[in-house]
């Protein structure tokens, strides 16, 4: 049965900004312990609309990397810019965290974080299976089960399901956070917030 009232995140785990945002949204959960918590991956740059690390998009990334570790206080290794032996592909782990979701949701958000945390702040890539599953063991997840399922027919298209209800939703542009009471969805923010500003935008009735 679905919780009469929840957060839903939509968000990339190799997204800047929701690294930069993950720390608020714990915040949140802390505050609204009653409320449930969604993760859903939106696609930052999945499978097509992937791109190889170059120098015109490794400056681009360093600049608002710098931005946002000023702004949220987020630490981030820089030298994952440096390298160009990657294709910055988000699909693989919004995969993961997809999978994760349908077999054991409570590890969805932590795996979320660890990829995250991987990714901006360790310099690991975290675009390959062998590494994902080291990081979804980590947070308590059982690697074999997502290994299993990774690459099997059945749930290949897990992340594209997910971005499809992004899409559907209007939603393009991630962190993006909503409120769930019944039916209603009530919009938290469209980037970077804070947890004193969403919990003041929460609907009426939200914490009650």
């Amino acid at each position: 049965m679905e919780t009469e009232r929840e957060i839903i995140y939509v968000g990339d785990p190799m997204c800047s900004w929701c690294w930069g945002i993950a720390p608020q949204l714990d915040e949140l959960q802390r505050r609204l312990p009653e409320a449930g918590f969604r993760v859903i991956t939106g696609g930052l740059r999945p499978g097509p609309n992937a791109r190889q690390m170059d120098d015109e998009l490794a400056g681009h990334l360093e600049h608002e990397w710098t931005l946002i570790e000023q702004a949220t206080g987020q630490p981030f290794d820089l030298s994952t810019v440096a390298r160009r032996d990657f294709l910055y592909d988000t699909e693989p782990a919004c995969r993961a965290i997809a999978l994760v979701r349908l077999f054991d949701e409570p590890r969805a958000w932590p795996l979320f974080k660890r990829i995250q945390k991987a990714f901006y702040a360790e310099g690991i890539i975290t675009t390959g299976l062998e590494t994902l599953l080291v990081l979804a063991e980590e947070v308590g997840a059982d690697g074999e089960r997502l290994r299993t399922a990774f690459d099997s027919e059945e749930f290949r298209d897990a992340a594209w399901a997910d971005f499809t209800v992004a899409r559907e939703w209007g939603i393009t542009s991630f962190p993006t956070v909503i409120a769930r009471m019944g039916d209603q969805g009530h919009l938290l923010t469209i980037g970077y917030s804070n947890a004193d500003v969403m919990m003041e935008r929460l609907p009426a009735g939200f914490t009650a």
